[in-house]
């Protein structure tokens, strides 16, 4: 599901996990943007970029989680 309207149809947890790793695309989303604006600019401040990127990256490591609750491993 990709849109957050449709949440309302979902159990009470399920919806809270789709909220959430929708919140989370989106933050993804912006600091791809915040990223590309530093390369951007004339002066590169690295240790913003650092952030920037690490900050990217935990959220892509909780999206995952996320997303591996909201579609268990079935061993068939």
């Amino acid at each position: 599901m990709s849109d957050e309207s449709e949440i309302v149809n979902l159990d009470p947890e399920e919806a809270a996990l789709r909220s959430r790793l929708f919140e989370l695309r989106a933050e993804h989303r912006a600091l791809d943007a915040a990223v590309e604006a530093l390369h951007a600019g004339r002066e590169l401040d690295l240790v913003q970029l650092a952030r920037l990127k690490k900050r990217k990256l935990s959220l892509k490591d909780e999206i995952t989680w996320l997303e591996g609750r909201l579609r268990p491993d079935i061993i068939a």
